[in-house]
């Protein structure tokens, strides 16, 4: 398990935007379609990853409890599904239906979304404000496989509720950790 920390690009940076297909629904879905004018988290995921399998049911938990209260969801992943086939868009519905994911699955073939948000692991949140600004990024919370730590979105569930009260989120932040993306040969 390689173990790769997230970017932590400034905070109040804007939300890159983008177009890409849903591997669940197969349509396009775009971040001003989906945007909410609350608060809108991405997610940097994929189906192998250890690090997102250990959290993936309080993923689940997490937007749930969030997407209640006006808080939107977007789960990305941009692994070269080439070399990584457990990332392939087939799969990616599959392990969505399994999970029970109650968001958009979309795929980055290109990778161009990854690299305009400088994701760097596997997952990496990234929870931008009404105005599409960086209002936090980083770890869902201190759990990782095997440490012990249970996993309970403590720190993605606190950034969010500073943000639904219209408080600052503070700027000390801990990365996220977890596998690199698997980027295509250049």
């Amino acid at each position: 398990m390689a173990r790769t920390e997230s970017n932590m690009i400034p905070l109040g940076s804007p939300a890159p935007l983008f177009s890409l297909p849903d591997a669940v629904s197969g349509k396009i879905d775009s971040l001003d379609e989906l945007k909410s004018d609350k608060a809108t988290v991405i997610m940097f995921i994929c189906n192998h990853c250890p690090f997102v399998k250990h959290v993936q049911a309080q993923l689940v938990q997490v937007a749930q409890d969030y997407q209640a209260k006006g808080v939107t969801f977007i789960a990305i992943n941009a692994n070269d599904a080439e070399t990584y086939p457990d990332d392939s868009p087939e799969n990616m519905k599959e392990v969505a239906a399994e999970a029970g994911y109650p968001f958009p699955y979309l795929f980055d073939e290109s990778q161009e979304v990854a690299k305009a948000y400088q994701a760097a692991c596997t997952p990496d949140f990234f929870v931008f404000d009404g105005e599409l600004k960086l209002a936090y990024r980083g770890q869902l919370d201190d759990s990782r496989p095997q440490n012990g730590i249970p996993v309970t979105g403590e720190s993605l569930r606190a950034a969010l509720d500073l943000l639904l009260q219209g408080k600052p989120v503070p700027p000390e932040q801990k990365p996220s950790i977890g596998c690199n993306i698997k980027w295509k040969p250049e």
